[in-house]
């Protein structure tokens, strides 16, 4: 039987406990899930690629059937790389649908045997993105509600060298 594999693909930046949520019910499902930081050169980042894959590999220690790993580039072309054709993606409400099918149609237009599966995410995850984490970290706002322990860490010793 063929090994079902995921691309879960993401900034990722910070990872948060929606995305883990994510992975650890995506991981029940699929043999295997590679979560793919991927790399956006023409946008700032709070942490670095190297950064993120650290926090998320620390996050996810123990997962057996999980990896982490990068790309930039085309996700068709990375999807292909690892020999699936399906990826993952998180819907935390209807505003996220429509980019959200505008990227699988595209996705699926460059290269027609991918496939989309959406998650949603626990309902006491649906209001949490990356974006609010650093919104709520610019301010120095505590933040351990809202990812795991080393994003804390790493978010408050960015915070003291500022």
């Amino acid at each position: 039987m063929k090994k079902r594999i995921a691309v879960y693909p993401g900034s990722f930046d910070p990872v948060t406990f929606g995305h883990l949520d994510i992975i650890d019910r995506a991981s029940k499902i699929f043999d295997q899930v590679v979560v793919s930081v991927f790399v956006h050169s023409g946008k700032k980042h709070m942490f670095s690629v190297e950064e993120r894959v650290a926090m998320l590999k620390a996050s996810l220690k123990g997962k057996k059937n999980v990896s982490v790993d990068c790309f930039e580039g085309l996700l068709v072309d990375y999807v292909r790389m690892k020999k699936t054709d399906v990826v993952i993606r998180g819907l935390r409400a209807i505003s996220d649908l429509e980019y959200e099918f505008q990227i699988a149609a595209i996705n699926r237009t460059l290269y027609s045997h991918i496939e989309t599966v959406f998650f949603m995410p626990r309902q006491r995850y649906t209001y949490l993105s990356s974006s609010v984490v650093r919104d709520v970290a610019h301010f120095k706002g505590d933040v351990s509600k809202l990812v795991p322990p080393c994003v804390v860490k790493a978010i408050a010793k960015r915070n003291k060298a500022a």
